[in-house]
Parts: C-alpha cells; structure tokens; sequence
C-alpha cells in the first residue's frame, strides 16, 4: 500500500519544502503557487487519477465476457499516466491492474515484457502488447 503512494508523498513533502524556503524569502505568493504546481502534481501520479484497479483475475474475466482490453501499469509511471490522460473518458472501458497491489498481474507483464515489469503493458484477446501506440489501442475499444 506505502509503495503506490511514495512518489506523490514524495511529491507533497518537497512542494512543503519548496513552499517554506519561498515563505521564509518573504515570497507568500510563489510560496502558496508552489505549493498548488507539487498538489497538482502528486493528484496526477497518484492511484486516484487512474480508474479502479481491479485483479489480475478479475481482468481476465471480465476482458473474456466483454472483449476489453487489460491495462497493466503503477503509480508513478509517467508513460502510464501519459496513457490514462490522452484515453480521456475512454480509459473506463479498460480494465485496469497495478502490478504493485497484485502479484499475478506483476508476472503477466515480466512474462510479456521478458522479465520486465515495463507498463503501461496492455493485453488484448490474449496478446500483450508493451507501451502501445494510442491510436491503435482506441480502434480496439469495443
């Protein structure tokens, strides 16, 4: 659970930082900017920009009734939220997994990435595909 929030914690403390360094230069509003520019930073590499995480398993199922595709990715992966944000609203017919809340999803992407955990790894009809193009994965949307 710790492990998916460090980044954006990590995030949080340093704008903290950087706030109170401006405050303490007599500087209140690049101070409270600050502040706002590392919050808005740590929201979008959080678990809450992304859609609700599901299982490993969970995914599999749903994906063999529905015909949607399996995102694989983590918290704090900037080709993962680079994915999320340019699907938009299309990013709920997906289902999403993070590998660091679910060990089967972890050996999925390492068996589809050659011992690798690189995400975002999406598996569609059963074929993984690493980092793919975002046009195509929007033409394979049901």
């Amino acid at each position: 659970m710790m492990r998916r929030w460090m980044v954006p914690t990590l995030l949080v403390v340093s704008g903290l930082a950087v706030a109170a360094r401006q405050l303490s230069a007599g500087s209140p509003g690049a101070a409270a900017l600050w502040s706002l520019v590392f919050l808005l930073l740590a929201g979008a590499l959080s678990p809450w920009a992304f859609p609700a995480s599901i299982t490993d398993a969970q995914a599999r199922r749903r994906s063999a009734a529905d015909g949607r595709p399996i995102v694989y990715w983590r918290p704090g992966c900037r080709h993962c939220l680079r994915l999320r944000l340019r699907l938009g609203r299309d990013a709920r017919r997906l289902h999403w997994v993070d590998i660091w809340r679910d060990p089967d999803g972890a050996a999925a992407v390492r068996a589809a990435a050659g011992g690798h955990e690189t995400v975002p790894t999406v598996v569609l009809a059963g074929v993984p595909h690493v980092n793919p193009d975002l046009v195509w994965l929007r033409r394979q949307l049901p």
